[in-house]
């Protein structure tokens, strides 16, 4: 399944997401800090979605409430559930 999601109170404007069975299989971010962005892409690739969510969700980015792994986890929730 392949995503699009828009991101809010972020650097990056959105987030390209595939997953398969549960499994991230790429990551894009549009924007933002792109050598750590292509890290987290990474990192999360051939992980379980609950696994990324479980280690990444609630970062915050300096004062904002948010951040770019943040912002990835509030996209995989978005993913429909079978």
């Amino acid at each position: 399944m392949k995503i699009s999601y828009k991101t809010q109170g972020t650097c990056s404007s959105h987030i390209n997401v595939e997953v398969e069975d549960g499994i991230i299989t790429h990551v894009q971010f549009y924007g933002g800090c792109n050598g750590n962005l292509q890290g987290i892409c990474r990192l999360v690739t051939g992980m379980k979605v609950e696994d990324v969510i479980a280690r990444l969700e609630g970062i915050q980015c300096n004062h904002r409430p948010t951040s770019c792994p943040d912002q990835l986890c509030q996209a995989l929730r978005s993913l429909p559930t079978t």
